[in-house]
């Protein structure tokens, strides 16, 4: 079963290094999202990626970004198997202190509404940036976990973003302009870890737009800009999100995963997860028994 919403515990692993080979790994990468940003640079085979609705054709020597939130999938061009590198890592975690440049989380949320930001770039467009190094010293460090890797991989990370943005600024990319809305982007980010840590309790769009020291109807605005959904809907896709997980890996009964994922009760849950999934619960958990007797 494939998800959407691919969830990775960011708190305690908030960088990824690894190399992946599409012959002795799961693949194609079926479309799916999650918080934190992934850049894959391709070593072997032509990758069909897709990306927010467009599609790339990514040769060897070829590199690519995803934004947090942004559904992607990667497939294969040809028959050849694809191997490539990818770094993972939580955007939060990249500060830049001592720079008068705005953060760098700001800087990438403004870049993904930005056409001058391109995602993709060519291997002649990155020849300059030693990018193949870079992957692969930042593999090494989080395999070893000597001391202070975490440092090396953020300083890595970092420099090949700052060189990347570069890049954008001279395709026209105003970084100037992002310092505008780092202070909405920060909180309404802040606030989704807050959702999706504290799922399973009771939570009211008025008291998260408190937290951010917004009104109800200007962070009801924003967060739908920056989501492209309802704070409510938000809050009810991971909650149904994690009943699928529950419902597939575990014996619970709705009662309790009811309680355990934020639902007032099991006909709460049953309603909710009806709208999203057009089955019930009790459906829904046959239908992919079946499938796994297949």
């Amino acid at each position: 079963m494939q998800y959407l919403f691919e969830y990775s515990d960011t708190l305690n692993s908030p960088y990824e290094a690894f190399l992946y080979d599409t012959s002795i790994m799961g693949f194609p990468i079926r479309p799916h999202w999650h918080y934190f940003m992934e850049i894959i640079y391709m070593k072997e085979g032509t990758g069909l990626i897709e990306c927010d609705g467009k599609s790339y054709v990514v040769e060897p020597g070829d590199m690519i970004l995803f934004h947090p939130e942004a559904v992607h999938s990667i497939y294969t061009a040809t028959n050849v198997p694809l191997k490539y590198s990818v770094l993972k890592f939580d955007v939060n975690k990249l500060y830049t202190e001592n720079s008068y440049a705005p953060k760098i989380r700001a800087i990438l949320s403004s870049a993904r509404k930005n056409e001058a930001a391109s995602i993709y770039f060519k291997e002649e467009e990155i020849e300059d940036i030693a990018v193949e190094d870079i992957f692969e010293e930042c593999r090494k460090e989080l395999d070893k976990r000597d001391y202070g890797y975490d440092i090396v991989v953020h300083n890595k990370i970092c420099y090949l973003l700052v060189r990347l943005i570069r890049k954008w600024r001279e395709k026209g990319f105003d970084t100037d302009k992002a310092s505008e809305y780092a202070k909405e982007t920060d909180s309404i980010h802040a606030i989704t870890e807050y959702i999706d840590n504290h799922v399973g309790e009771p939570i009211r769009v008025e008291e998260l737009a408190d937290m951010c020291n917004m009104s109800y109807s200007y962070f009801a605005k924003n967060f739908k800009q920056y989501y492209g959904r309802s704070c409510k809907e938000y809050i009810e896709f991971i909650r149904v999100s994690k009943v699928e997980d529950m419902l597939l890996f575990t014996d619970f009964d709705l009662s309790y995963i009811s309680q355990e994922t934020g639902f007032s009760d099991s006909s709460h849950l049953i309603k909710i997860f009806r709208k999203w999934k057009g089955v019930t619960p009790k459906q829904f958990k046959m239908q992919h028994a079946k499938k796994d007797k297949e």
